[in-house]
């Protein structure tokens, strides 16, 4: 039987979530899931469980998945050349099918447990609904990188219908080209971005597999809990962002600039760290705002 100080630390916690729950009461918040931790059922269980959480207190959650190390698996599986510029998959035709067959087959797992958890949910797909419109992107140094694209429109009505009938959208970064019809990968954090702007998200959440922006990364204790979006680009200029936190930064950045009020960077691997996140003080990641 739980001691009397452990009833009235878990009392504390939710007298301190009260406020956050009132504010954010009927306000969206985009939520970006992807990476490697997405393999781990257990760990991704803990994740839908807070945002099933999310929502059943009044939130709008909005979840954009990634599933890239799962399609370059079954790329490799399949004796598929796996091959990036820049950061952007090289996708042929051929590809992208699979591609887009792996984000399908993760989509409707996710929903899935979504619903077993008590909340409804509903895969809402870039290319079959038309809700993602994109463009091919342009070549880089040269190089046509293929079935990538560039978002040029979100059907944010769609999205807004959903969210207010209390059904959590989940959605793959798959769009539909604007001029031939055909599916296209997309960076699933400019997927996030944009939807927080389509939104006019309270929030983008961004799950990752570090606790946020370090200015050591080798230095856990180096995490900074609040920056401002130009210190975030002052850092990514000098080299303390680097490499795949670029991405996500920029993600952030762009969303704050279409006016989302805040975003958020934290390790998905801390048990129920959204909720620590939004729900307390303190928070447990790096908060990024405008000014």
């Amino acid at each position: 039987m739980p001691s009397d100080k452990s009833i009235i630390r878990k009392a504390d916690v939710l007298i301190e979530a009260l406020p956050y729950i009132q504010n954010f009461y009927g306000k969206t918040i985009v939520i970006k899931y992807g990476g490697a931790a997405m393999t781990d059922k257990s760990l991704r269980k803990e994740v839908l469980r807070d945002i099933v959480f999310m929502n059943y207190v009044g939130m709008r959650p909005i979840l954009i998945h990634g599933g890239g190390p799962m399609a370059t698996a079954r790329l490799k599986e399949l004796g598929r050349e796996v091959r990036f510029v820049n950061g952007y998959r090289v996708t042929d035709k051929e590809s992208m099918a699979i591609i887009e067959e792996e984000f399908m087959k993760i989509n409707t797992e996710i929903v899935q447990e979504l619903t077993a958890l008590g909340s409804a949910a509903i895969s809402l797909s870039g290319k079959e609904d038309r809700f993602i419109q994109v463009v091919k992107h342009a070549p880089i140094d040269g190089q046509d990188i293929g079935f990538v694209g560039e978002i040029k429109n979100i059907n944010s009505d769609v999205l807004q219908k959903i969210i207010a009938s209390d059904i959590i959208p989940v959605i793959p970064p798959i769009g539909i080209g604007i001029k031939d019809d055909l599916p296209y990968n997309i960076n699933a954090d400019q997927v996030a971005a944009e939807i927080a702007r389509s939104v006019r998200a309270l929030k983008l959440v961004v799950l990752t597999n570090v606790s946020g922006i370090l200015t050591d990364i080798k230095n856990p204790s180096s995490l900074l809990s609040h920056v401002n979006a130009e210190e975030a680009k002052q850092m990514i200029d000098s080299g303390v962002i680097s490499a795949g936190m670029i991405p996500k930064v920029n993600s952030c950045l762009r969303a704050l600039d279409r006016g989302v009020r805040k975003a958020h960077i934290i390790d998905v691997q801390v048990p129920h760290g959204i909720l620590m996140e939004i729900f307390t003080d303190k928070g447990i990641g790096t908060e990024i705002v405008k000014k």
